[in-house]
């Protein structure tokens, strides 16, 4: 009888296989529908939440009213409905629109680099993003319109990405420590060189707005500036979901994937152009929110398992409610003061990041030992 690499008849082995799936297919459709459910509850509480305090029920007859709903009575003050749906509604939708784009860019780029630790934030994709889009706000480049300070953050993004990228591989390898450390040290260059020109120019109060920008907040954002962060985070989250199948490819490594028909270079550097599109997209409309792209795609992994076409779609919801629910503590932890939401991110995202060093350097030692 053929017999499995587990011992088990292969027969036997065959039966069992479609329940298995069955079983994960279903344990992501529960976490799915889960995810969602406590999507529309954290925007319910980010609507209702702040110094004016509004009832959930009273957010839902604000919403629906201006949906065209008749048989709600409109019972609220006019200047209740302005605070929930001109303020809190445009901030709450990109805190969903930037959690949900910065945790798929994360497990993105976990995949096309091979290390668990990147993340946009720490790779300095984040810091070129911001260096673009104040060195367009501080010098006043307007060739784009409306769009120049997207671009901006978007060349700034991808040449950051590429500098990481370069000089982390030698030999043709990339380890933990040295992708890490390029990292860092290109992000510091990179903030610094920021700094700079913000210590430089002339117009105060716009140096200290934008230091403030700096740190990451979802402030200030209106209707008009919400579509663009919204469709290049729906575009990177559609493209990455067509490519899904290549990212799987990618974790068996580079050797493997080439002999199953993936041209890495190619899908590696078209990838590389994606996630830089869509994190400077998201920086120059909340500025640098970090760790994001870290913590969940990990998270979501222990629930649904490696597959990217399982993983993706479960991160962008889980980074929207993650980041709605941190844009809500930094409303009120200070209160009336309004802590930067990118503070708060790091106090989470620090710690996770020292144990997933701890752990791989446990994990190497292990297989060292073995």
């Amino acid at each position: 009888m053929t017999r499995t690499a587990t011992g088990a008849p292969a027969g036997r082995a065959a039966r069992r296989a479609p329940d298995g799936r069955g079983a994960r297919r279903g344990t992501v459709a529960g976490t799915l529908l889960v995810l969602a459910v406590l999507l529309v509850v954290s925007a319910t509480a980010g609507l209702a939440i702040g110094s004016v305090q509004v009832p959930p029920g009273q957010v839902w007859g604000i919403v629906t009213h201006a949906l065209g709903a008749d048989w709600v009575t409109p019972d609220w003050s006019r200047a209740r409905a302005t605070i929930v749906l001109d303020i809190r509604a445009p901030r709450v939708l990109l805190g969903a629109v930037t959690g949900a784009g910065l945790a798929v860019v994360g497990t993105a780029l976990q995949a096309l680099v091979r290390n668990p630790l990147a993340e946009p934030y720490l790779l300095g994709v984040s810091s070129g993003a911001s260096l673009g889009a104040v060195t367009v706000i501080v010098f006043g480049v307007s060739l784009l319109g409306p769009a120049s300070l997207s671009a901006a953050a978007f060349a700034g993004a991808l040449g950051a990405l590429l500098l990481v990228y370069a000089t982390a591989r030698t030999g043709g390898r990339i380890t933990s420590a040295r992708l890490v450390l390029s990292g860092v040290a290109i992000a510091s260059v990179l903030t610094a060189v920021l700094d700079l020109l913000l210590l430089t120019t002339d117009r105060g109060n716009e140096a200290r707005a934008v230091l403030a920008w700096t740190l990451g907040g979802l402030g200030g954002v209106t209707w008009g500036t919400l579509w663009l962060p919204s469709l290049a985070m729906l575009f990177g989250i559609g493209v990455l979901l067509v490519q899904a199948r290549d990212l799987n490819l990618l974790l068996a490594g580079e050797e493997a994937a080439t002999t199953m028909g993936l041209d890495v270079a190619r899908f590696r550097a078209r990838l590389f152009v994606l996630v830089s599109l869509v994190t400077g997209v998201l920086v120059s409309a909340a500025g640098p929110i970090g760790f994001v792209g870290l913590i969940l795609p990990h998270i979501v992994r222990l629930f649904v398992g490696g597959d990217h076409r399982r993983v993706l779609p479960t991160a962008a919801l889980g980074g929207a409610v993650f980041l709605i629910w941190a844009d809500i503590a930094a409303r009120i932890v200070a209160a009336p003061t309004e802590v930067p939401v990118g503070v708060l991110t790091a106090l989470c995202g620090g710690p996770f990041f020292l144990w997933l060093m701890r752990r791989d350097a446990r994990r190497n030692t292990d297989r060292g030992v073995a």
